[in-house]
């Protein structure tokens, strides 16, 4: 069965090739807005909400759905809309833990079969001093991230320690990911 990734994320597809799986590619066309407040809903609400409009867009596949948002206290930090709120972020950021927190959903096209966890991953931030707050938003690379970040990239250095899933901070729990598709085995994806 085809495996379909609702989401043009780079990174998410980087960590797809990175365990041999083949997919395609079909973007949701999903508003990512909904009225749950819980975090850990929130995503895994998106995350099905996103497959499941590919699912029903395209009609064929196992159609993989994914949100990821960062979590500190009862804040929740998305995307940054500007060079401004990534700073205000990544201040935020300094020197605490957060939580990464995503949701991933798989939907069978076929049959509506479908399947959503969430995953969590706690991360502690250095201090870091206002030059490297600039510095790094002036590279661009926290513009398109959740939590105005990419733990992947040059944000490397401003971790000091995590307790979870590592590819869950970059953008999908492999791990669990993995586990999920063990469900859907008998559809031809690995054992």
């Amino acid at each position: 069965m085809e495996l379909i990734l609702a989401s043009a994320s780079p990174r998410r597809q980087e960590l797809l090739r990175q365990i041999g799986l083949s997919f395609t590619v079909i973007p949701s066309r999903l508003a990512e807005n909904t009225a749950e407040c819980n975090p850990m809903k929130k995503v895994k609400a998106l995350a099905l909400a996103k497959a499941t409009e590919v699912a029903e867009r395209t009609g064929r596949g196992l159609v993989l759905g994914a949100d990821t948002m960062v979590v500190i206290g009862d804040k929740i930090l998305g995307k940054p809309s500007s060079s401004d709120e990534a700073a205000a972020m990544l201040r935020t950021l300094s020197g605490r833990v957060h939580r990464v927190c995503t949701g991933i959903a798989l939907v069978d096209a076929a049959t509506g079969r479908s399947r959503a966890a969430t995953e969590c991953t706690l991360v502690k931030f250095r201090s870091l001093s206002e030059r490297e707050i600039e510095a790094y938003v002036a590279s661009g690379e926290p513009l398109d991230k959740a939590g105005a970040y990419g733990i992947q990239g040059h944000a490397a250095v401003f971790v000091s320690g995590i307790k979870g899933c590592y590819s869950n901070v970059v953008g999908l729990p492999l791990s669990r990911l993995w586990q999920m598709l063990q469900d859907f085995s008998e559809t031809g994806l690995p054992s």
